[in-house]
């Protein structure tokens, strides 16, 4: 019989940062069993499940990121004084500047760990500075829980929303490990009124969130996981060694991966919380059909689309209301800013400003067409026509979100538009069939209508609790199947 070993037993609750905590590792089982045994053995008490709640979030969040945790307890501390100076001041410009104190804050943590040497390396080359970038980490799920304390505060400042007078549920509503490291991103003023409900979980709300959970590990770790490790890195990695045919598979598959790893992730989270009594509304609602740019942002990474639109659009740069020019202006600042958000790489600008750029030019298209849109509106074929042009830009935009480099996007436009051909097609469907079957059923997924759960939820929320194991089990075996030695960190996980 080997010997126990306690050093290597203990070490798997301690931070390791090539194995983070995430819903996709085994370790996650264990947490979660002792955190719903604790939440369920207190459910009827509301502040032992906040304690309970917070406490398991902040361990979650030590094992995703090490001790950057207590950056999310500072932000935690300084906004929910902040919130309540403010809602207490009756002075506006004294509450403008305990705003203006929380935004500073809120963004030059940001700032500092995102993109100190961004502006580094733009000196260094615009100005030949010749400054050293800095040894930064980027702590993980800091852009989301950042956005969640500007809501916060700008929620509070505008009067839309009382701050909550205890402590320990502000903690909760920013720590809470389902949406912390990679969202969605949640209002406070939707989510921490449901703390200080009764906990009462339905049949349905169990049917619902067992749905989400299994879908979603489903949609992550098979499809997206599969595909990216056999196609999507392979291809992106050097686009100028393969074919165009190849190129363009690539991105369609990207396309779905995306889709498929965040909308996984969002949710598994979305299905977790329903367990514990708290509603997060959806994040993505089939964005792949959208027959406009401006439809598929409000299908696409829903929390993330409205904060932009509410808070920066229309709050900071006055949305629509200084004229027609400026709308144009705004929608471009708000969708560049959107995409510096995900990453400090250029990259990431001009997929932003190709977004924001399209978005202009509908709002012009519906100005100036409203006859012609309202004469074929209803045609079948103008649809089918307006959702393909729109799939296929957001696929063309995907080209810089994923590609590693400037020259690496540009390697992948050029290979597409010179030299594509059908001729490699057998050879491509040969080395690649089971990559191609898995984004069928990716895009077969995309095109379920999005109330269908809702509407299956009363026949099956019945259900005996051996048939929610056999449904788990079944994934389990399937998983198996497609699993890799190597991990697939999430994509939104960089941000």
């Amino acid at each position: 019989m080997p010997d126990f070993n306690l050093a290597g037993f203990l070490h798997q609750f301690v931070y390791d940062a090539s194995n983070p905590l995430l819903f996709n590792n085994g370790f996650f089982v264990y947490f979660f069993a002792a955190f719903i045994s604790l939440y369920y053995a207190f459910r009827n008490n509301n502040m032992a499940r906040s304690y309970i709640v917070s406490i398991f979030s902040l361990y979650f969040f030590y094992k995703a990121s090490g001790y950057f945790v207590g950056l999310v307890l500072v932000a935690a501390v300084a906004d929910y004084a902040l919130s309540n100076l403010i809602y207490r001041q009756q002075d506006k410009r004294k509450k403008q500047w305990l705003l203006a104190f929380s935004i500073i804050i809120n963004l030059g943590l940001l700032f500092y760990f995102k993109y100190t040497n961004f502006f580094i390396a733009f000196s260094n080359q615009a100005f030949n500075t010749g400054i050293n970038p800095l040894n930064i980490l980027l702590p993980v799920g800091i852009s989301f829980y950042t956005f969640e304390n500007l809501s916060y505060t700008i929620d509070v400042y505008r009067g839309e929303f009382e701050p909550e007078k205890k402590f320990i549920n502000y903690l909760l509503f920013l720590s809470f490990f389902p949406k912390l490291v990679m969202g969605p991103i949640v209002r406070a003023k939707d989510f921490i009124p449901q703390l200080h409900k009764p906990y009462v979980l339905k049949q349905d709300d169990f049917a619902k969130g067992f749905y989400l959970i299994v879908s979603g590990l489903f949609k992550k770790l098979v499809i997206s996981d599969y595909i990216t490790l056999n196609l999507v890195n392979y291809i992106f990695d050097d686009p100028l060694r393969h074919t165009g045919l190849e190129c363009l598979m690539a991105l369609f598959a990207y396309a779905i991966v995306i889709y498929c790893d965040f909308s996984g992730y969002s949710d598994v989270a979305i299905g977790i919380a329903k367990w514990l009594g708290i509603t997060i509304p959806p994040n993505f609602l089939s964005p792949y059909q959208s027959k406009t740019i401006t439809e598929f942002w409000r299908r696409w990474h829903i929390s993330l689309s409205s904060w932009l639109k509410d808070y920066l659009y229309i709050f900071w740069l006055g949305g629509n209301r200084k004229g027609r020019i400026r709308t144009y202006v705004n929608l471009f600042i708000t969708m560049l800013l959107g995409g510096l958000w995900h990453g400090h790489e250029w990259n990431f600008v001009i997929w932003g400003a190709l977004h924001g750029i399209a978005l202009a030019i509908h709002k012009l298209w519906m100005e100036y067409a409203k006859g012609f849109i309202a004469r074929y509106d209803e045609s079948r074929v103008y649809n089918a026509l307006a959702q393909l042009l729109t799939f296929l830009f957001v696929c063309f935009c995907w080209i810089f979100f994923k590609a590693l480099t400037f020259d690496a996007a540009i390697g992948m436009i050029h290979q597409i538009g010179t030299n594509l051909s059908l001729s490699v097609w057998p050879e491509f469907f040969n080395n690649y069939h089971n990559v191609i079957y898995l984004m069928l059923l990716g895009y077969a997924l995309h095109l379920i209508p999005d109330n269908l759960p809702d509407r299956i939820m009363p026949r099956v929320q019945k259900a005996p609790m051996v048939a929610y194991v056999l449904v788990f089990f079944v994934f389990l075996v399937v998983y198996a199947q497609f699993k890799s030695s190597v991990p697939v960190m999430p994509i939104y996980l960089q941000f």
